[in-house]
């Protein structure tokens, strides 16, 4: 128990048997349950959790048939944190990515401030730049500046940071069925979390690297999937909380924005056609585009700051 509240570790471990060992032997004396999701792995994975479950009663394992994706196996581990009636759960990926000492830093505001989920931030200090790889720093920070504008949480900075301790009220609010089960989940589970007005925390945490583990992220494909995956969870999240929940005029500049902007690309192609074959710019042309794009961008900045204000209380 930390501070009178049940703890439970979810660990999503994907051929993992080399790495699994330092995370359960490092894990703090107050968390009550470890709870590993074995995702189908191929190299012994299962077996090693269990030669540790055979002498540490703390030690869940739950073995899928198939492999669902870091989101699917966190999932899992979150409906069983949720089934048993713990009041925290948080995730510890099973590379060993995750220095257990920042657990307090994570748990405190959830336990002594009321916020429903904690999220650990990588960014805070000089030392993510020079040790995170550089393709992924870069590739997280447009992430993350597309994780404000989809979730609401403009004051998130680390949207990839799978670190994180959440509350039983948000176990128990969100569908964990229909959340992304690859490694968008992060970004997924923000937006979902703002449907329901929960207040969400950014954490200083360490970044650790090069400790054996191997990551499985190819940038190339994992980036154009979750930037689908933000798109549809925004227009979700919009529908969902400023028409359904409470109607709010900044779906008129939401919506007038992306009408003008969609606008903008024929008026644009055409404005170069003309020019290319002709050597002229026709001037209406021009006037027009001038018009939708400056339009277009000034009524997104406004829905942008109207969104920004709404969910200012969410911290």
């Amino acid at each position: 128990m930390y501070k009178d509240h049940s703890i439970c570790a979810v660990i999503p471990a994907y051929n993992e048997a080399s790495q699994l060992g330092k995370v359960i032997e490092t894990m703090p004396d107050y968390i009550d349950q470890l709870v590993v999701i074995d995702d189908a792995s191929q190299d012994g994975t299962a077996l090693a959790v269990k030669k540790y479950q055979a002498h540490n009663e703390k030690i869940i394992l739950i073995e899928h048939q198939i492999n669902q994706g870091v989101g699917g196996a966190i999932a899992s581990g979150y409906k069983w944190a949720r089934d048993n009636g713990i009041d925290i759960a948080v995730v510890m990926a099973g590379d060993g990515q995750m220095d257990p000492l920042d657990l307090p830093a994570l748990l405190d505001p959830v336990v002594n401030e009321g916020v429903d989920y904690a999220k650990g931030n990588r960014l805070f200090t000089g030392e993510a730049y020079a040790k995170i790889p550089k393709v992924r720093y870069f590739g997280n920070a447009f992430l993350s500046l597309l994780t404000k504008m989809s979730s609401g949480y403009w004051h998130v900075a680390d949207s990839q940071s799978g670190y994180t301790a959440i509350n039983a009220k948000a176990l128990l609010t969100i569908d964990w069925d229909k959340m992304y089960k690859r490694y968008g989940q992060p970004n997924d589970l923000l937006i979902r979390l703002n449907q329901y007005d929960f207040r969400v925390r950014d954490v200083q945490t360490r970044p650790v690297y090069n400790v054996g583990e191997q990551s499985g992220i190819k940038l190339s494909r994992v980036i154009p999937k979750i930037v689908w995956v933000l798109f549809k969870g925004f227009w979700r999240r919009f529908f969902f909380k400023y028409v359904i929940r409470d109607f709010h005029p900044l779906i008129f500049f939401y919506l007038l924005s992306f009408v003008l902007l969609i606008l903008s690309f024929p008026l644009t192609i055409r404005l170069f056609y003309v020019w290319v074959l002709t050597g002229d710019i026709p001037d209406i042309n021009a006037m027009v585009l001038s018009f939708t794009l400056i339009s277009g961008l000034q009524t997104l900045f406004f829905g942008m700051w109207f969104d920004m204000d709404y969910n200012r209380h969410l911290r």
